[in-house]
């Protein structure tokens, strides 16, 4: 259970209204101001952060790829679509409620994640405040008023004896506008706030100035609005962070705080268990052909390793073997497919030191658990390569020197060329590994249709290799079933 005092460890105070948290969410927007002190299970606890931190990591990868505000509201609501619905008021047929519930605990969680350092707690802010401003924008205009009218917000609205002592000057700061295709018509109604409160309208002399107050007019209040956001989530981050240490005993919780805190790393994976995106049994004699068309950079180093030097270390195998599994290789398959590769050793050392592993990997041995393949952020942040090692990332393991002639080697024959790499290797210094990965991903199929900006689809960053390759691997069957149908 989330408990809160007169102030509590998110940093928001307690009030009487706090205390009963059972009435429905009024809007669908939030500042965040009352936390969560309401009983939540585990899996609700992490799923709801989940969630949330898909559309977050995204709109960090939509910043690294320099996409428009267009774009990035573009692709937010997308996400928001697809992980974290919200509905107006005016939506009878859904569940307002829950939908809002889920939104405000995972804020919350979030905070507990990204509060434990100064980095993260100025990524958070960043695009927790883009996350509200696509909802404000999109928000049903009735709604929103009734929202902002309940806030209480330290602005003092302008009577009519100010205006007309003010007249010449609030005339010229509308003349100032007139034909700005950004703003909306004045309704000459204005609000006075302090200047600090408006720092970018102030920049962009969207406003009067008298007496260290600003004159703001309605339309320009959403500035205020996202500045208010925006200064009060970074507020209650430091006062999250020293509170924080008192959580560290909870073993329950720490481990998925952490997880979560790497979510900007690569941002947050779907599970690929699925091997259905091939369509047809794979082979072991299939693999380089879909290897050479069809995998990631990570994959294809293994791949390339693997041919060159009959053998892999440990971490690589588990890697790659994972990664085919989840492909849809089978286990027969996946036998011969790595006694073939190991054509250096005899049968008998293949069986007593390999096989069984390879079992293992699938379930039938050990404790017969299900593995999972590794994730972008698992490839990222565990069991960092040494010399001699294959496994791991290449646009973070691999020096700048080597990553760009890899890549060139690698993909030249689909379309990648020596003008290319100054986009991605910007965004491999700037530590954005996976966004790097998307754009090589659009690059090398741009014959297939992907544009710049669309991802694996929809805007969406490659956040697992099984992803990438069965994103390519659907592209080219449709192009091919495309062609079918033409003839």
């Amino acid at each position: 259970m989330f408990k809160g005092s007169e102030r509590n460890s998110f940093g928001t105070k307690q009030t009487k209204a706090q205390t009963n948290f059972g009435s429905p969410y009024p809007f669908r927007l939030n500042f965040y101001d009352k936390p969560p002190l309401y009983e939540v299970t585990l899996e609700e606890f992490e799923t709801s952060a989940i969630d949330r931190l898909r559309i977050l990591a995204e709109i960090e990868s939509s910043f690294a790829r320099n996409r428009t505000w267009d774009e990035l509201r573009h692709v937010t609501q997308m996400q928001c679509n697809k992980y974290l619905p919200l509905s107006s008021n005016t939506a009878t047929t859904m569940d307002i409620e829950t939908q809002r519930r889920s939104d405000h605990l995972g804020h919350f969680v979030l905070r507990l994640a990204f509060c434990r350092s100064e980095e993260l707690r100025r990524r958070f802010v960043m695009a927790e405040t883009t996350l509200f401003k696509v909802r404000y924008e999109s928000d049903d205009t009735k709604e929103r008023k009734e929202f902002l009218d309940a806030q209480e917000f330290d602005w003092k609205k302008v009577e009519e004896s100010e205006k007309q002592q003010f007249s010449e000057e609030l005339k010229a700061l509308e003349v100032k506008q007139v034909g700005s295709s950004e703003q909306p018509p004045s309704s000459g109604e204005y609000v006075k706030v302090h200047w600090t409160r408006v720092p970018d309208l102030v920049a962009k002399r969207r406003v009067f100035l008298r007496g260290g107050f600003a004159y703001v007019p309605n339309r320009e209040l959403s500035s205020f609005v996202f500045h208010d956001f925006e200064s009060k989530l970074e507020k209650a981050l430091e006062f999250t962070a020293k509170i924080l240490p008192r959580m560290d005993e909870d073993t329950r919780l720490v481990p998925i705080l952490n997880n979560l805190s790497q979510g900007f790393l690569a941002g947050v994976p779907s599970e690929w268990s699925d091997p259905s995106a091939f369509g047809e049994e794979i082979r072991a004699e299939m693999i380089d052909d879909l290897a050479k068309k069809h995998f990631p950079m990570c994959m294809r180093n293994l791949h390339e390793c693997l041919v060159r030097d009959h053998h892999l270390k440990h971490f690589g195998r588990l890697q790659y073997g994972l990664f085919l599994k989840v492909l849809g290789l089978s286990i027969e398959e996946a036998v011969i497919f790595w006694r073939k590769s190991f054509s250096n050793i005899t049968d008998d050392k293949f069986n007593k030191e390999y096989k069984y592993n390879i079992r293992h990997s699938y379930g039938l041995e050990g404790k017969r658990a299900n593995y999972p393949a590794k994730t972008c952020q698992q490839i990222l942040v565990t069991d960092k390569p040494g010399v001699g090692d294959c496994h791991g990332c290449p646009y973070r393991h691999f020096s700048p020197e080597n990553l760009q002639t890899s890549l060139l080697a690698t993909y030249s024959s689909q379309g990648l060329t020596t003008t290319d790499l100054h986009e991605i290797m910007r965004t491999v210094k700037e530590g954005h590994f996976h966004v790097a990965c998307t754009r090589v991903f659009e690059m090398t199929h741009a014959s297939q249709g992907v544009k710049k900006g669309e991802g694996i689809g929809g805007g969406e960053s490659v956040t697992h290799p099984n992803q990438y390759a069965a994103r390519s691997i659907e592209l080219e069957k449709s192009q091919r079933e495309d062609a079918m149908a033409v003839e």
